[in-house]
Formats: C-alpha cells, sequence, structure tokens
C-alpha cells in the first residue's frame, strides 16, 4: 500500500473514531437533560414536602408510632375474627436530638426522601424516553407499559413496607429491652433511617417482576430454572422475611412472606410470556 493510500485510510479511520465520539457525546447530553429534568421534578416534590413537612412529620413518619395507626387497629380486627390475640401492644418512646441542627436536618432528609419516592414515575418516565429510540417498534410496544407497571408495583412495595413491615418492626424494636434500666430512647436520625430503609427497600424488592422481564428478555431468566429452583426460593424468602420482621411471631412472618411469594409467581408467569413471545418470533423467522 502506497505513503497517498495509508495517509487516506487514517483519515478515514480518524473521522470514524469522531463520528463515533459525537454519537457517544450527543448522548450523554440527551442522557444529562433527561438527568436534569428528573431532578428538577424530584425537588420540586421535596419543596412542597418541606413546606408541609408538619403534616407529614405527625402522620407519616411518625404514623407507625400511634397506637391508632391503621395497621394496629386492622390487625386486632383480624384477630378478634379469628379468635386470636393478633393486638399489638403499641409502644410510646420519646425520639432525641442530639445535634445542633439535628431537627432542621431531619426536616430536610425527610423532604428529599419524600421528594425522590413521589418522584419515581417522573424518573422513569424519563429513563424509558432516553432507551426508547434505541428500541426497535415491537421492541417499544411490548415495554410500552414499563413506567406503568414499574410505578405500580414500586408503590405497592412502598405501601406494603410503610403498612406492615415498619409498624410490626418498631413495635418490636422499641419494646425489646435487655434490662429495665436500660430506656429506649433512639435519635431523629436512627428512627427516619429505619423507616425509610424497610420502606423503599420494600418498594424496590416488589421491583422483581420488571427485573426477571428484563433478564429473561436478554435470555438470562428462564421459567423452567425459577420452577426447578422454587424450594430454594421458598427458603429464601423465609430468611428475608425473618430478618426483616424481627419479631418471633410465625404469623407476622407468614404474612410477610406471602406478598413475597405471589411476586415469585408473578415473575415465573412473566418468564414464561417472554420465552412464548421469544418462540414465536423464531417461528415466524
Amino acid at each position: 500500500m502506497s505513503e497517498d493510500n495509508k495517509l487516506v485510510k487514517a483519515i478515514k479511520d480518524k473521522g470514524k473514531n469522531l463520528e463515533a465520539e459525537m454519537s457517544f457525546f450527543d448522548h450523554l447530553e440527551v442522557l444529562r437533560g433527561h438527568l436534569i429534568r428528573s431532578s428538577i421534578a424530584i425537588l420540586i416534590f421535596a419543596i412542597a414536602a418541606f413546606v408541609y413537612f408538619d403534616w407529614i412529620f405527625d402522620t407519616l413518619i411518625m404514623g407507625p408510632s400511634k397506637p391508632t395507626f391503621w395497621t394496629y387497629r386492622a390487625m386486632c380486627s383480624l384477630g378478634n375474627l379469628l379468635h386470636r390475640d393478633m393486638c399489638f401492644k403499641t409502644v410510646h418512646f420519646r425520639l432525641i436530638n442530639n445535634e445542633m441542627a439535628g431537627q432542621f436536618i431531619l426536616q430536610i432528609n425527610s423532604a428529599l426522601l419524600i421528594g425522590v419516592t413521589a418522584g419515581i414515575p417522573y424518573l422513569l418516565w424519563e429513563l424509558w424516553r432516553f432507551i426508547k429510540p434505541a428500541l426497535h417498534d415491537k421492541e417499544r410496544k411490548a415495554a410500552s407499559g414499563f413506567v406503568f407497571y414499574a410505578s405500580l408495583l414500586f408503590f405497592l412495595g412502598v405501601l406494603f413496607g410503610y403498612y406492615i413491615i415498619t409498624p410490626v418492626s418498631v413495635n418490636f424494636l422499641m419494646g425489646y429491652t435487655v434490662s429495665p434500666s436500660i430506656e429506649n430512647m433512639p435519635t431523629i436520625d436512627n428512627y427516619l433511617s429505619s423507616v425509610a430503609t424497610l420502606t423503599l427497600a420494600t418498594g424496590l424488592v416488589f421491583e422483581l417482576p420488571i427485573l426477571i422481564y428484563i433478564l429473561a428478555t436478554m435470555g438470562i431468566m428462564t421459567p423452567k430454572f425459577m420452577r426447578a429452583s422454587r424450594r430454594y426460593a421458598i427458603i429464601i424468602i423465609l430468611i428475608i422475611a425473618a430478618v426483616v420482621t424481627p419479631t418471633p411471631d410465625m404469623m407476622t412472618m407468614t404474612v410477610v412472606a406471602i406478598p413475597l411469594y405471589v411476586l415469585f409467581e408473578v415473575s415465573i408467569i412473566v418468564s414464561a410470556r417472554v420465552e412464548k413471545r421469544r418462540e414465536a418470533k423464531l417461528y415466524e423467522a
């Protein structure tokens, strides 16, 4: 190859590399726009939560510590119907603040957590808008309900974590003592982080069907494998239920384990539908 041809080839290769780099940076610019809009939406929700913090703190954050909380009344009524003692002995405790700016930071952190939680649907919508151009028409149609179902599962998980796991955990841990001389007085940061972790973590766990759908679409997860692993999944679910519900009551563990098992079975159905759709495409081809 002559020197001229080598020079022309080098210029062409450099042009291709520059075009690829421009495409990459263009995608980064688009992603930056989506992230900025998502951040603005979360900030708007956070500001609203900051303004109405009195109601949020008294009703939502401190709700699981009050004897009038919906979960305590519902479990007690259910126990009466089953002729079992399922009434929670609600514990009265004091929250302490050991930092000068602790209560102000509590309000800011709470507002941000509410903002992120409320902004999840918009965040998922922006994520969908970012990946949508890279999908084919059939893939777009198949994943058209991503934002709705992902948001629905997340909020179902948040509600389950807030109304079931959180009050049970708070009631047990605040009432647990190793000595009468020790009084439980958690800090406001510790209490908020516990409530937020139990609630948001459950919301993420409820995204299992969405995760399985993605893995099944990639061919990583199959319904045959999930059915064969059902017995192991049950053991893992029981372990998770035992961890997130520190009370030794089997009834409470069962209440937590049943929705998790239902999620696993729903994930099997989702995986089977994805596999069936893939086989139909191969048959058409």
